[in-house]
């Protein structure tokens, strides 16, 4: 198919090995950074951060976060030329909300006059998703989880290599990291640069995934 966006879908798979010596430009890095501002979420709610690391302070202390678990991907803290960290507000409420609504009537998409309607008509559907402790982290990670595929893409088109991470000890990142996700959880990440030719077995392999018939049907 010649279509650019299967084109670009073809050309990413998950790099196993980065070339340390190859960074990511400081344009570029703009771009990531507000393509993950501009993610949709669900009541346009926002319910995460992000936490670049950069530099080799904090991708030293992003290695000690594998020192128990999940080895196989330690080494991508130090050799990638940028990771994220994904963080996911644990006990979203509605004065996070609100912050957001006020934001929609400053850029002038939502008027004054329906703010305190959709501040508690939309926020229902949070409520939906909390506990009785006001846990809604399972929502508000799904949440996330959507700005992770945005970059992904994002990523593709600026011809930057990847990693999504979900072998990151949480807990861990919650210690060291502790100043950074007040209030957050961070359980996946995602590595970014540029392959390692000749020691990244995954580079330049086939693309395998089912048949548009077993997993797509129009009705």
């Amino acid at each position: 198919m010649e279509n650019q966006i299967i084109k670009d879908l073809n050309w990413r798979y998950t790099t196993k090995m980065y070339d340390e010596t190859k960074r990511i430009s400081t344009e570029d890095m703009q771009v990531i950074k507000e393509a993950l501002r501009m993610s949709a979420s669900s009541i346009n709610s926002q319910p995460w951060k992000f936490v670049v690391i950069e530099s080799d302070e904090a991708k030293q202390r992003f290695s000690k976060t594998f020192e128990n678990n999940f080895q196989f991907n330690q080494h991508h803290a130090t050799k990638a030329s940028h990771c994220i960290l994904f963080g996911n507000k644990t006990h979203y409420t509605k004065e996070d909300y609100k912050k957001v609504v006020d934001v929609e009537v400053s850029s002038g998409h939502l008027p004054q006059e329906r703010a305190e309607d959709m501040l508690n008509g939309a926020f229902a559907f949070a409520e939906l998703n909390s506990d009785e402790n006001g846990f809604n982290g399972n929502w508000t990670k799904a949440q996330t989880y959507i700005a992770l595929g945005n970059l992904l893409h994002t990523l593709t088109r600026l011809g930057i290599d990847s990693t999504p991470m979900e072998g990151v000890d949480s807990k861990a990142i919650g210690e060291i990291f502790a100043k950074e996700f007040e209030g957050y959880e961070c359980t996946f990440a995602i590595a970014m640069g540029y392959h390692k030719k000749s020691e990244d077995y995954n580079f330049g392999l086939p693309k395998a995934r089912l048949a548009q018939k077993d997993i797509i049907e129009v009705l």
